[in-house]
């Protein structure tokens, strides 16, 4: 149950009338009961979020790396955007096995690096000193041990996804989709086909979606689940992932608003997929921009994540597939609702609205701008 509900009732404050007044609730059927996706879900839900616990243990151990780099005076960070990338890894591997020549170590770039090999081999000029090897040595082990653990996670993340059967269809099959946006791509992606196995689940690709990648929206499927009549609407929906605002209402007058501070691991997905479109050229870029523009980057962040769920709730519970809206169309559907809006105030107070008429613009007299006749 939710805390919330009961955490303000007076005159129980200690541990054992507590539980006594919730059970005594309970018992009544007074209390709701907190969201729990099905049992089907939950646990590749718990798979995941051991997945991403190993994630965040290992991000440590690179910042060693980089420190140990550092005090050696090479700036590998400076020359490679992601040292842990297959040209860093190489490079770092070399270092550990005893290559110490810079010319040698920049071959291992990958023809995707931005910085050529000279670049590269002059941020690999340093101080070669046997402490801090040692601790670069000793952090690349503890990252490639995590890196192994992170790929059995992976393995039986799969072996849960082939048991978990389909909402739409009986034994359907991984359906051909097309390729995904280029913008799409994560860091931490998994190493077999996430996007299939989720759209052969819930019967809809969620990666077509501007902002949703495939880790997205596997995060949000685990915690949300896949039945969505557990939300009797959108707005149910919305408000208890926190992307709502919550009115304070005293005397039919709102005192305040504002959203919940929820820790959600979905609530976070999809403030991640606003600020991914924060610079598309798609309508909920347009969205973002033009919201950004009235409230600030703060809350057009959590209004643009409020659209990117309803789009998702309205997917998963219709069925039907993702259609890419752009910023032009959007900017058009926007300009046709503000002039619907204002021919009906003009309405309301008499008047009629017309468009200006395009006139032409009128030629300048011979012999130049000001001050001439």
């Amino acid at each position: 149950m939710n805390a919330r509900h009961v955490k303000t009732v007076p005159g129980r404050k200690t541990d054992w009338n507590d539980a006594q007044w919730l059970q005594k609730l309970h018992a009544l059927g007074l209390l709701q009961a907190s969201f729990r996706p099905d049992a089907e879900i939950r646990p590749l839900r718990t798979l995941l979020r051991y997945r991403a616990e190993l994630i965040e243990r290992r991000a440590p151990h690179i910042n060693h790396m980089i420190q140990a780099l550092k005090h050696m005076n090479i700036q590998l960070n400076l020359v490679l955007s992601d040292i842990s990338g297959a040209t860093g890894l190489a490079i770092l591997r070399a270092i550990v096995r005893g290559e110490r020549d810079p010319m040698q170590l920049a071959q291992f770039r990958n023809s995707g690096c931005k910085h050529t090999e000279v670049e590269i081999a002059k941020a690999l000029t340093g101080s070669w000193q046997e402490a801090q090897l040692f601790i670069l040595r000793q952090s690349l082990d503890v990252f490639d041990y995590y890196t192994g653990k992170i790929e059995e996670c992976d393995r039986e993340i799969e072996q849960q996804y082939h048991a978990t059967q389909s909402r739409w269809m009986v034994d359907a099959p991984l359906p051909d989709l097309p390729p995904a946006k280029p913008e799409s791509k994560s860091k931490n992606e998994p190493t077999f086909n996430v996007r299939a196995q989720v759209a052969r689940i819930i019967g809809v690709d969620l990666v077509a979606v501007m902002g949703l990648s495939a880790v997205t929206v596997q995060t949000i499927i685990s915690e949300i689940g896949t039945d969505m009549s557990r939300f009797p609407t959108v707005k149910h929906f919305c408000a208890w992932l926190g992307l709502a605002p919550r009115n304070d209402i005293s005397g039919a007058k709102v005192l305040r608003s504002r959203t919940m501070k929820v820790r959600s691991r979905a609530n976070q997905a999809f403030r991640q997929a606003a600020q991914s479109v924060a610079r598309s050229d798609s309508a909920c870029g347009a969205y973002y921009r033009a919201m950004r523009a009235r409230l600030g980057p703060g809350q057009a962040i959590v209004a643009t994540a409020h659209k990117i769920a309803r789009i998702v709730y309205h997917l998963l519970t219709t069925g039907e597939p993702y259609r890419e809206e752009g910023a032009a169309e959007y900017e058009q559907k926007r300009k046709a609702r503000e002039i619907k809006h204002l021919a009906r105030r003009a309405q309301k107070l008499g008047y009629t609205l017309a468009p200006v008429p395009v006139t032409a613009p009128e030629s300048q007299p011979e012999g130049g701008g000001k001050g001439s006749f």
